[in-house]
């Protein structure tokens, strides 16, 4: 697909629109339009303006800090960083397999991350839009809205949530940035009491859970001809999936699906993924733009993510997340492809995480203290989960005194980032193009933007070095002087 900074006609003379901040996304970002004379719109672009240097710091910090260091990327998802740094180490240490007291823990946290994540995001981020419209009042189009006006579905998303810390913290140490994952293990089992007192709740979220993929079936299906076209992208699907086909978030094999949803390939072993998949890199963002090698850069990129999850898998191994999977898969023959129906294919998870707690609270290896194995020592770890946002890699390399030398992380707003710029440019062409520009549309485009829940913080790179723009401003405010520097080093005026 051709860059849209190559065809748009003479930018310079054109308008620039920019949504900035956005809003209701966990970081910083923009989207910047260009428009003609007569609105119509040339170019759409979503731009990452956060500048993180986490594969460059790390570097020379001994290997057995990275669970800890690397979560300090984000505080909304740091149980995924944590977790798959964690993998990457065990891969070091020479672990070949986890204790199963130690699996089940480390299984336990990550539902408990993604059941907090996927409410967050829903009840707090989304929900807004999804109950009041995207033409809403702004003084209203938020949770507090929300609030006042549904106050049984803000209460549920707020307990949810926090129940999903509480798992959190019980089994890591503290609701952010825990230490619970260790190289080869996990460093505490549950106790007696912190078991029964999750066991208490946890019926209750599961009927929450429910609930909620009933509402949001509920709108989706109720304005079907609107979510099946809005930001929507023929795309080819990225996840990990069991053995068996199942829908698997701590570990699994890669698959890839194209957009017919015929298999591209299968069950790939993490140690294998760069062989699959490589990182295209463009002047104008800090993100870099993942592609399957066997269709190239302009034609290999692709979706990650609660979507790419349930449209990849062949089942879900817990009875009502299967059931909504079924009903959910039945929309279409094909993959379902409808952008906002990221919203529904995560309240599919958001059950299936209640219904697996319930399941890990019943086994009593959760109460063992048999934590820990290891073999020996490797020089590269690779590590790769299922972050409530998608695929997560990281992929590290030792030297003889355990002090690391190379860090890669491909995270899954990353992953999503070529699909992001195409659904934006498809709501921008589709609502925007020729109109006078007003709030409640330019608001569609953020809309576009968080159905994929994307987590800016994370995803953000160093290419090359820093683009910089320095103005002198006269008294006025008129521009005096202006001089940039662009990512590629170059000076200008």
């Amino acid at each position: 697909m051709t860059d849209q900074l190559e065809t748009a006609s003479n930018p310079d003379d054109l308008k620039r629109v920019v949504i900035e901040p956005l809003t209701r996304v966990e970081g910083h970002g923009k989207v910047t339009l260009l428009m003609d004379e007569n609105n119509h719109i040339e170019q759409a672009r979503l731009h990452i303006v956060e500048f993180r240097g986490f594969e460059k710091f790390i570097q020379g910090r001994p290997y057995w800090e990275l669970p800890v260091l690397v979560q300090r990327l984000c505080g909304i998802c740091p149980v995924s960083h944590h977790l798959a740094a964690a993998k990457a180490c065990d891969m070091l240490v020479g672990t070949r397999s986890l204790t199963p007291t130690a699996e089940k823990i480390r299984r336990l946290m990550h539902f408990g991350q993604t059941l907090q994540s996927h409410a967050l995001h829903f009840f707090h981020l989304s929900s807004p839009d999804l109950l009041f419209g995207f033409d809403d009042e702004v003084r209203h189009r938020n949770i507090i809205g929300v609030i006042e006006d549904h106050p049984e579905i803000a209460m549920q998303g707020v307990m949810l949530r926090k129940f999903g810390q509480e798992v959190i913290r019980m089994t890591s140490g503290k609701r952010v940035h825990g230490t619970g994952a260790i190289p080869g293990g996990v460093n505490k089992p549950l106790t007696v009491d912190e078991r029964d007192a999750l066991l208490e709740d946890i019926d209750q979220m599961i009927d929450w859970g429910q609930s909620t993929v009933d509402l949001i079936r509920h709108i989706h299906l109720e304005h079907r001809d609107y979510h099946d076209a809005f930001g929507t992208i023929p795309t080819s699907m990225l996840s990990l999936a069991r053995s068996d086909g199942a829908l698997e978030l701590y570990d699994g094999g890669l698959r890839a699906r194209d957009a017919t949803g015929e298999l591209i390939f299968d069950g790939v072993e993490n140690t294998r993924y760069n062989e699959y998949l490589h990182e295209g890199v463009k002047s104008w963002s800090y993100m870099k733009f993942p592609f399957i090698v066997s269709r190239g850069m302009e034609n290999g990129w692709y979706r990650v993510g609660p979507l790419a999850r349930v449209n990849n898998c062949d089942y879900i191994d817990t009875p009502l997340a299967e059931a909504a999977r079924q009903d959910f898969r039945a929309l279409c023959e094909g993959p379902v492809q409808s952008t906002l129906a990221y919203h529904w294919a995560r309240m599919i998870e958001l059950l299936h995480c209640t219904e697996a707690i319930r399941e890990l609270l019943d086994d009593d290896d959760l109460l063992d203290d048999d934590l820990l194995n290891k073999g020996d020592m490797q020089h590269t770890g690779i590590g790769i989960i299922e972050a409530p946002r998608g695929t997560l890699f990281h992929h590290y390399e030792i030297d003889d005194d355990g002090l690391v030398t190379k860090a890669n992380l491909i995270v899954s707003t990353t992953n999503n980032n070529q699909a992001m710029n195409e659904s934006i440019r498809q709501v921008a062409t589709e609502y925007l193009d020729g109109r006078h520009l007003t709030e409640p549309l330019l608001n569609q485009v953020e809309v576009a933007i968080r159905a994929y829940d994307p987590c800016l913080s994370c995803a953000t790179h160093a290419v090359g070095k820093m683009p910089l723009v320095i103005e002198l401003q006269n008294a006025d405010g008129s521009v005096a002087e202006r001089l940039v520097q662009n990512s590629d080093g170059q000076i200008s005026s």
